[in-house]
């Protein structure tokens, strides 16, 4: 099965039903059908080949879901950029990915002329939702195209997706996504989230990132895909009671802020199926406020780039029975148990597997494994060994098959559902006259789930203040990314050969703490 026949699924059983919704407006699954078919016949003309990436830079909104849906019709593979990223990870992820098609917002417009210079292989840039400054306007790039694209075969072993995941060196890779693996993923969903009712996803985190990839499922079912632009928590709950949502996925970040507001209260919830949740579990109190507002339909799922979504499930119903019985409230703090279709593990350093609850790095296999790095045969090959994709994540399985994460075997940071790679900050660090060392850390944080810290050694004899280091971050990365709290320790822990042993500067924020992730 490839990836558009989810969308034409609904578009058979439901051709005039409100497919996509934005700020712009309402758009039937007829409407979005054809100009998919205008989509593919445009990038089919100008040379697109099957498995060639389309990279897509937009918050969320109806025209980069079209971008996407075409794409997928002309057999490309989709490459979603990062709207909140720093332009140099945009240029990187277009470079690396030999993208030759940039579908833009015109947000981003000032940062088009530089993308363009550094990215000597786009030949076709596209605004898409009003003309840019020297490129097309979607909806003009494919006017002059026909209604009907020619069908392909069923290419499900091909590439249609890559999903940017990061790395030690905190270089963002490509992980590849076959049509099949599409297909594996939404079989889990619909075997752990069954569809109730004509399916209403709201799109309020990136669409770049989980958010988009839930909305496939929901359009087998001719599901509306409402977008927003941003995860504000009144906008999310607006939507939520304006079109009666059913599915939506977000940190438990913005979970927190909407339990906070007294307003939160005054809307209908009703229609709500599943409030997925991921990158942390939620306290035994936090889930129960949750259920209180939002009624059974909290869920949490634990992936990767590299497995979507579907590590591990945590369903209402385990919810609803952790909190009935205090010998079970413990595995709130798990991620679920495996879904149907996937085989998880723990490993020892040797490639053994462990027996059930003792500690190893979670492995995994299963149709929904990614193909691998694109362009990089070494790190797929690391990531594969013994036959088992590895995850990085150091846990345990329970006697009843829970899944439970204490550690990080590599050294990214989630902070509010968003991915940190600490080497990148380190080297901006590093750079700073003053100091001899540091390590970036993520501590535990009530609203984050975790927090951006540098612990840094200075040179003898010289100063630097949290402000110098905070301020010199601000000025090269994104915001999220950019330490919260920055401390000076006389020197940093180190290994025999003089390595930082991160996992002891850890140590002393996570005391006290069962899951130190």
């Amino acid at each position: 099965m490839r990836l558009i026949d989810l969308f034409e699924r609904g578009l058979r059983y439901y051709p005039d039903r409100a497919c996509l919704i934005d700020e712009s407006g309402e758009f039937s699954y007829r409407e979005v059908a054809e100009r998919s078919h205008q989509t593919a016949n445009a990038l089919l003309a100008g040379g697109l080949q099957l498995e060639d990436t389309v990279a897509i830079l937009s918050p969320n909104g109806a025209p980069a879901f079209e971008a996407w849906i075409g794409a997928a019709r002309a057999g490309g593979a989709w490459v979603g950029l990062a709207a909140l990223a720093s332009i140099d990870e945009n240029i990187y992820v277009i470079n690396n990915r030999d993208s030759e098609w940039l579908f833009y917002h015109s947000s981003f417009e000032g940062e088009i002329h530089r993308i363009k210079a550094e990215c000597p292989k786009l030949r076709h840039v596209i605004c898409l939702d009003k003309p840019g400054l020297s490129h097309p306007h979607f909806r003009e790039f494919i006017a002059e195209f026909g209604i009907r694209a020619p069908e392909l075969p069923d290419y499900r072993d091909k590439v249609i997706s890559h999903f940017t995941s990061g790395g030690t060196t905190g270089k963002p890779k490509g992980a590849m996504w076959s049509n099949l693996i599409w297909e594996a993923w939404c079989a889990s969903a619909y075997a752990h989230m069954p569809v109730k009712k004509p399916p209403v996803h709201l799109v309020a985190t990136a669409m770049s990132h989980g958010a988009g990839v839930f909305a496939w499922p929901a359009l087998a079912y001719g599901g509306t895909i409402v977008c927003i632009p941003r995860a504000e928590p009144l906008l999310v709950l607006e939507a939520m009671h304006k079109y009666r949502v059913t599915h939506s996925f977000l940190p438990p970040t913005v979970i927190y802020m909407m339990l906070a507001m007294p307003e939160a209260k005054q809307f209908d919830f009703s229609a709500l199926d599943y409030l997925v949740y991921g990158g942390a579990p939620m306290s035994a109190d936090k889930v129960k406020q949750a259920i209180e507002l939002f009624g059974p339909a909290m869920a949490q799922i634990y992936g990767q780039a590299e497995c979507p979504c579907t590590i591990g499930i945590l369903s209402p119903e385990d919810h609803l029975e952790a909190l009935s019985d205090p010998a079970k409230e413990k595995r709130l703090m798990s991620c679920g148990r495996p879904p149907v279709f996937t085989l998880v593990e723990m490993m020892d350093d040797d490639g053994n597997l462990v027996p059930q609850g003792e500690w190893g790095e979670i492995v995994v296999r299963g149709t929904f494994v990614s193909l691998g790095y694109y362009g990089d045969p070494e790190a797929t090959a690391a990531v594969r060994e013994h036959g088992w994709h590895h995850t990085g994540d150091i846990g345990y399985k329970d006697e009843d098959g829970f899944i439970y994460i204490v550690d990080r075997k590599k050294d990214m940071i989630i902070s509010g559902g968003l991915n940190v790679f600490p080497i990148e900050i380190e080297r901006l660090i590093w750079s700073h006259p003053a100091v001899q060392d540091c390590a970036v850390i993520g501590v535990p944080h009530d609203k984050w789930g975790e927090a951006v810290k540098a612990v840094i050694e200075l040179k003898d004899g010289e100063d630097a203040t949290e402000a110098e280091i905070i301020a010199l971050c601000k000025s090269k990365l994104s915001g999220y990314k950019v330490p919260k709290t920055v401390e000076v320790w006389d020197e940093l822990p180190r290994s025999s050969v003089g390595k930082v042993l991160k996992r002891k500067v850890r140590e002393k924020f996570w005391v006290g703490h069962e899951r130190k992730i």
